[in-house]
């Protein structure tokens, strides 16, 4: 009957839920899994598209054909034959030269233009908003219909250049353009700057508007105006940008061959003036009018190799001067 004077009290749980909640490890690390396989198909796509073809012309280039039926073995001959043997080593340093008066070219009108229409920009000028959308327009366009439309403007006959250049009295400079040797690759370039001075000057103006405007008051403080703030404030500045698009400028301009094609087809006509390195290339490999006589996928194969490695060179070389630059400043 006393048991009960020395048993505790129970105590009475009232509205105690349980909070206990199992780890959520298992949930997180499937996820993390889930995240990992996202960029699978991508990458599938890129070694298909990418990775691939470049194996596949490294391959072919070592190997003698026969049209396009592999035959034997022949390690580097085919490179040997691309600088050493006539017309090939002769076609081959022609287009090269191309390559590097487009660069050139590119550089100085292109990206010239688009920096000048950038800082005009930056500075906030009344319609700034409309231009850059205007300077970008021709962007939109198809390489090919820009093409095709620049050469119905260019048509010695009836083309809207020359006529005009008749009716204001300038008949003396209208010429046949894309047929002569002497303008048949400058007005290409040119038309291809037209066509890039957009993207030229949006990544110009993203790297004017990086630089912290604290800088820019220090130097104003300091007494740089105009042409000395521009020079030694501004440019340095925005050195990564101009860095970046001139690697795009190099790779655009060894890589050209849309453009050139749609105006002037795979010949580089007239007489070779308008070829370059993706257009022999196009017409040594896929044409009998290479040099070889018929169809020279190994010479192609050899000639793409060449060309991969001169553009992924002086990318990676610019890459890492710049990355050098940046961390040095």
């Amino acid at each position: 009957m006393f048991t009960g004077l020395f048993e505790q009290p129970q105590k009475r749980r009232v509205g105690v839920i349980s909070t206990y909640h199992r780890p959520t490890i298992r949930p997180k690390g499937r996820a993390r899994w889930l995240i990992h396989l996202f960029p699978i198909p991508a990458l599938i796509v890129y070694a298909l598209f990418v990775v691939y073809p470049i194996i596949s012309a490294f391959l072919y280039s070592l190997y003698d054909w026969d049209g396009i039926k592999r035959g034997v073995f022949v390690g580097l001959k085919n490179f040997v034959t691309l600088f050493t043997v006539e017309p090939f080593n002769e076609m081959f340093w022609n287009a090269f030269g191309h390559n590097v008066y487009y660069f050139f070219v590119e550089m100085i009108v292109q990206n010239g233009i688009a920096f000048g229409l950038a800082f005009l920009i930056y500075r906030k000028i009344r319609g700034s908003g409309f231009l850059k959308v205007a300077y970008f327009m021709p962007r939109l366009l198809s390489v090919i219909v820009i093409g095709f439309l620049w050469k119905l403007i260019l048509n010695p006959n009836y083309g809207a250049l020359n006529t005009l250049l008749t009716k204001i009295g300038l008949q003396e400079w209208a010429k046949p353009w894309l047929g002569d040797p002497d303008t048949a690759l400058l007005a290409i370039i040119l038309i291809n700057c037209w066509f890039g001075i957009g993207f030229a000057m949006l990544i110009f103006l993203a790297g004017l508007q990086s630089i912290p405007e604290e800088l820019i008051e220090a130097a104003r403080l300091d007494g740089a105006r105009g042409f000395s703030l521009l020079w030694k404030i501004i440019l340095p500045l925005c050195m990564p940008a101009i860095t970046i698009m001139t690697i795009f400028t190099f790779i655009q301009a060894f890589e050209a061959f849309e453009l050139v094609y749609a105006m002037q087809g795979s010949m580089g006509e007239p007489f070779r003036s308008t070829d370059t390195l993706a257009v022999y290339f196009y017409r040594m490999a896929f044409s009998s009018a290479g040099g070889a006589g018929d169809v020279a996928v190994g010479l192609g194969s050899a000639l793409a190799v060449v060309l991969f490695f001169m553009v992924a060179s002086v990318s990676a070389l610019s890459l890492y001067l710049m990355r050098k630059r940046e961390v040095q400043h």
